[in-house]
């Protein structure tokens, strides 16, 4: 893209504007989500901590607790680094932003080399952010998956302890 269409296109930059803008909207959002998803996930560790403390289990309901114990903690591994990395793509889209601002505002000078260098550093800050962007959606894709193995055993233990009650799954 030259100086001259932007100058001559005013769409041409609002859309270098607009898109990074959007990307840091919806970064937002999953780093409140994910945000969300980890403090659900430490209120989980405490509720097993308490089944631990508190209910007279088998050995096999203690092995089943531990397990989930531990597939918790990775949760939260992953939700974190999956939220380090929202931020930085976060971070990314709002520089890619402002440099893009910079840039559309040096397109009609005669600084031409300074419009060239904004524009390649806006895209390679925007890449930082997608690239940062689809590996945090990534770890949380991973850390679902885990959440999905924990209700998976807990509805095999509810129906294990009502068919021992003797009550049949409708």
């Amino acid at each position: 893209m030259t100086p001259d269409l932007i100058s001559q296109n005013p769409f041409a930059a609002l859309s270098l504007i607009a898109a990074p803008a959007v990307l840091t909207n919806a970064a937002s959002v999953l780093a409140l989500s994910t945000s969300n998803r980890f403090l659900r996930a430490s209120d989980r560790m405490r509720a097993l901590s308490a089944r631990l403390e508190t209910e007279g289990k088998s050995p096999a309901q203690v092995h089943l607790l531990l397990v989930q114990v531990n597939r918790v903690e990775k949760q939260g591994m992953l939700l974190l680094s999956a939220l380090r990395a929202v931020y930085v793509a976060l971070g990314s889209f709002a520089s890619a932003s402002l440099i893009s601002i910079i840039g559309a505002a040096l397109a009609s000078s005669r600084f031409e080399l300074w419009f060239h260098l904004t524009s390649m550093l806006a895209l390679g800050v925007g890449f930082v952010g997608a690239g940062a962007l689809v590996g945090g959606c990534f770890n949380l894709f991973r850390a679902t998956r885990i959440s999905m193995l924990n209700i998976s055993d807990e509805a095999a233990l509810i129906r294990e302890r009502e068919k021992q009650r003797g009550v049949s799954p409708a």
